[in-house]
């Protein structure tokens, strides 16, 4: 009763303070022409606003904001300016207007208070938002009542969600990345390289490809735009053009870690999804996926794997799918083709929309946004990591406020050391209608520090009263290792394309397999911790060259610079191999020495002329004729495999060498490590 009492006394006092004028010639007798334009002006806009939301912003402008302009007191139209307005992306303009409304006319429209609510929903006013909704319930009956109530419910335990998370918001710097690459047209999803030297993102800007105008939105097709950044900056973004863009929308998805490959949506809204690859300094002609991921659903978003071998995609398909859209893998087979897909299943699926998959280059953290799990509104972005062992994914957790808000936050990316993240966003004080923004992530809360405040939301919070600032505390880094380089002959120092393999030592198998630019030799790959990776660079008539990281579960996030000079193959060429290992102070190979075993065994099965040296080194500990027979031994060991694989003895000699021939300091843990080795040496071909 006391709630029905208060609706009377809102009722009674909007009257009291305003009055619903309808656009008839008794109110407006001194301007007739002007009545009649105005009213023109509400039947063109009424043609649009009844076809669907997307009309909103051509029903909006001229039509409906003309018609307000001449009588700004009429209740329905204000009710339908702000009800275009809270489908666009200036939402936040409707609340005026459908104030008015409601205090011009409480009966203007049924929704009036469920539009209202969720006008309040995104402006964070939480309790007014839930009143709104709570009051709207109140006025559903019959079919209505079962159709609208779930929802609404969900729209209050948002708000709830939204209170809570607004009280303990994230350490979070939230920058725009600045006019190098937005501009005064719509910039979204942007796709990062591992280490944040290459983005692609789309636009809709008036130079795009097919110079064509999008009739349902009336803005520019999309196209494809490219930044690389140098020395923290990025440089000003570039159209991709053909063979990348077309005349019809193109929207780029997922890029590997690398950067050398990414996934495009071209079409409209049932596009595909295809894939392109960088050869040298041009992209090719983008590759149709197959039925595996393409149907004649709509595929909206995918993304790599860091080892290339699955890709993560987003589909509407009713078939396999737990709700409105769903995130689901398909894996390369043995001939390079993509799999039949499967649905990661309920603990990542809801029965609402998934949108923006993203797997980070540790191949265990998933991001992507649902309108489903614990959100604060609209689309939010989640966060799950897969255990490696039992392969289950964990929970999906909210990576919280300021990054998620009330409106829809979608296609969030994160560099590899996981400190920056990137996404679009409409904010008024930007460039255009989107932006794109760099989220810093700066971990735990400092204890507070008496007469000093943190601007912790860049785009939230209050100036700082003092310069003294508290320092940040380091945040959790992923626990992965980037290793890059270039790739280059020996001797001429020009760049070469060659395949790297990724070797999983203690299960002796290879895990993924890259290759390095043809025109720049760079290459990218990430390293997930807790394993004992072989690294091998191969290309056809030049020595193999191996790398060893032995990175633990424990280790932090790093980044590793490795420029590789691959040697021809000719006499007098020296390799160390770097994956030959032997149990301590033994003779004895261990297991993981396989595949580096292996790979020498086909060079000398694929060049049978070739005769060569194979050495063992030790430090300088120890004594001189002990090292000599340790490392003469192990020598030998490799050598035995050899035999034993198949290899002629006339074609092999071992020696050790002990402490002779130091390659580094023996003063030094790291110097000793480097020289106890073992090597082989060319010694005819």
């Amino acid at each position: 009763m006391k709630k029905i009492y208060t609706l009377l006394a809102l009722i009674i006092t909007a009257n009291i303070f305003a009055q619903n004028i309808e656009f008839t010639k008794d109110n407006f007798k001194d301007n007739k022409d002007g009545l009649k334009e105005a009213k023109n002006n509400i039947d063109k806009g009424d043609e649009l606003f009844a076809l669907a939301t997307v009309f909103y912003k051509q029903a909006l402008d001229p039509y409906y904001l003309s018609a307000q302009k001449f009588n700004p007191n009429n209740a329905l139209l204000n009710y339908k300016i702000g009800k275009c307005y809270l489908y666009s992306n200036y939402k936040l303009k409707s609340i005026p207007f459908l104030e008015k409304a409601l205090q011009l006319n409480p009966a203007v429209d049924p929704q009036i208070h469920y539009l209202l609510g969720k006008a309040y929903h995104l402006n964070m006013e939480w309790d007014k938002a839930i009143k709104s909704f709570q009051t709207f319930q109140q006025t559903l009956k019959g079919e209505e009542l079962a159709l609208m109530m779930g929802e609404v419910n969900v729209h209050i335990s948002q708000c709830l969600t939204g209170k809570e998370m607004v009280k303990n918001p994230v350490r979070v710097f939230i920058d725009n990345i600045g006019a190098e690459i937005n501009s005064q047209f719509p910039d979204y999803s942007p796709v990062i390289s591992a280490d944040e030297s290459v983005m692609l993102f789309t636009s809709r800007r008036t130079n795009s490809t097919g110079g064509k105008i999008d009739p349902q939105i009336n803005e520019n097709f999309e196209d494809i735009y490219i930044s690389t950044r140098k020395d923290g900056k990025w440089s000003p973004a570039i159209n991709m053009g053909s063979p990348i863009n077309t005349d019809n929308h193109d929207a780029n998805s997922g890029l590997s870690a690398d950067g050398q490959k990414f996934l495009i949506y071209i079409g409209n809204n049932n596009g595909d999804l295809y894939e392109s690859e960088l050869k040298g300094d041009k992209w090719s002609k983008p590759d149709h996926m197959n039925k595996n991921i393409n149907t004649s659903y709509h595929e909206s978003s995918a993304c790599y794997s860091p080892d290339g071998k699955s890709v993560y995609f987003v589909s509407d398909k009713p078939d396999g799918g737990l709700g409105d859209r769903d995130i689901y893998i398909s894996n390369k087979d043995e001939k390079g083709k993509w799999g039949k897909a499967t649905n990661l299943g309920p603990t990542i699926n809801t029965q609402y929309g998934e949108e923006g998959v993203f797997i980070h280059p540790d191949g265990k953290t998933l991001y992507f946004s649902s309108q489903g799990h614990k959100s604060m509104g609209g689309y939010d972005i989640f966060k799950s990591v897969l255990n490696t062992e039992t392969k289950v994914w964990s929970e999906p957790e909210n990576i919280g406020y300021p990054v998620n808000t009330p409106d829809d936050d979608v296609f969030f990316v994160t560099s590899a050391s996981g400190k920056h993240g990137y996404y679009a966003s409409f904010n008024a004080t930007g460039y255009g209608e989107k932006d794109i923004y760099m989220v810093t992530f700066l971990g735990l809360e400092k204890p507070m520090i008496q007469n000093n405040e943190d601007n912790l939301l860049a785009s939230q919070a209050a100036p700082v009263k003092e310069t003294v600032i508290a320092p940040v505390l380091e945040i959790k880094e992923a626990q992965l290792t980037i290793l890059k380089g270039v790739i280059t002959d020996y001797l001429t120092k020009q760049p070469l394309e060659a395949i790297i393999e990724i070797v999983d030592n203690l299960k002796n198998e290879v895990i993924a397999s890259f290759t390095s630019n043809s025109s720049t030799g760079k290459y990218l790959v990430s390293l997930p911790a807790g394993r004992n990776y072989g690294i091998a660079v191969k290309k056809e008539n030049y020595l193999f060259h191996s790398e060893n990281f032995d990175i633990p579960k424990t280790a932090a996030y790093q980044e590793v610079v490795k420029d590789i000079a691959l040697k021809n193959i000719a006499v007098g060429s020296k390799i160390i191999l770097k994956n030959i290992f032997f149990d301590f102070d033994k003779a004895t190979l261990r297991p993981e020495s396989t595949n580096e075993l292996e790979r020498l065994t086909k060079l000398l099965n694929d060049i049978p002329t070739l005769k060569i040296e194979i050495s063992g080194h030790t430090d300088s500990k120890g004594a001189d004729e002990y090292n000599k027979s340790l490392s003469n031994n192990r020598a030998k060991a490799v050598l035995d495999y050899l035999v034993k694989a198949g290899i002629s003895v006339g074609r092999l000699i071992s020696i050790g060498f002990g402490e002779e021939q130091p390659i580094a300091s023996n003063d030094t843990d790291e110097g000793r490590q480097l020289n106890r080795r073992t090597e082989f040496k060319i010694l005819s071909k």
